[in-house]
């Protein structure tokens, strides 16, 4: 398949776009990644170059596609129990909760929604055992709306759930057999306690929260210094003082003028 030309020009105006719209940032070192990402797209569609392409994004009226560069232009890769420290943590401080009946989690880029699942099964299990009560929520939000729909069907390769325990494999799983072989669908007594919405974490939200928890991880890579400050301020106005915040370990500091406290690598308290 010949390469499609793509001119510094169109590099510029792409980037442009993803970062007013989306808050997508792209140095000159991702000119090749966002080429190898977009060129497939540009001549499954028939178009004749980038320029073509970029007259699409440039139209309100076609968000779908814009939607779906977004897709292209994000990497979604995430397993069920990633860092299990921070879940641990979680079992650990949830039962000391002064509200422990109401707890309010938050899955601010939740992707194909492994995560919130995760903290699903975790609160399922701290319920069963009284050490929570039944009122306990977990909304999970993405900027794509393809990967909310995916999460929604709760299906996945077993690989995914490779850090799962067994007694939970039994308890909140389902394995598929004949075409469905190597593939895991959830519960619904699982998949009906996340709330799944469509948001994109750059620009103003009201009426969420107030929360308990709230998970950002794995997302801030795709954001510039100050669009990382304003996005993590602006979510932290959502969780309660008090209330624990998680991104990514190997993300290092938090980008923030908001007071916080560590409580272990990825785990911070707000003050």
């Amino acid at each position: 398949m010949a390469t499609i030309p793509f001119s510094d020009r169109e590099f510029k105006r792409i980037s442009e776009i993803m970062y007013e719209a989306a808050g997508l940032s792209y140095n000159d070192s991702k000119k090749s990644l966002i080429q190898s990402r977009l060129a497939p797209r540009i001549q499954k569609m028939g178009f004749g170059g980038f320029a073509d392409y970029i007259a699409i994004l440039e139209d309100e009226s076609e968000a779908a596609e814009f939607q779906m560069a977004v897709d292209l232009l994000t990497t979604n890769e995430t397993y069920f129990f990633r860092e299990p420290k921070h879940y641990d943590l979680l079992q650990q401080e949830l039962p000391a909760l002064a509200d422990k009946s109401s707890i309010a989690v938050w899955s601010a880029a939740s992707s194909f929604g492994d995560e919130a699942y995760s903290t699903a099964m975790l609160l399922s299990d701290l319920q069963m055992s009284g050490r929570v009560g039944p009122g306990w929520s977990i909304l999970a939000t993405d900027i794509s709306h393809r990967v909310l729909l995916s999460a929604k069907e709760a299906v996945y390769p077993e690989d995914r759930l490779r850090a799962v325990s067994p007694d939970r494999l039994r308890r909140y799983c389902l394995r598929g057999d004949g075409p469905s072989e190597g593939q895991v669908l959830l519960q619904e007594k699982i998949r009906s306690r996340v709330q799944f919405g469509q948001l994109n974490l750059c620009k103003p939200f009201s009426g969420l929260g107030p929360f308990d928890v709230i998970f950002l991880r794995n997302v801030l890579i795709y954001f510039d210094p100050p669009t990382k400050v304003d996005v993590v301020d602006r979510v932290l106005t959502a969780l309660k003082p008090g209330g624990l915040f998680f991104l990514g370990t190997a993300e290092g500091r938090v980008p923030c003028k908001t007071p916080l406290q560590t409580v272990i690598p990825g785990a911070f308290r707000k003050l």
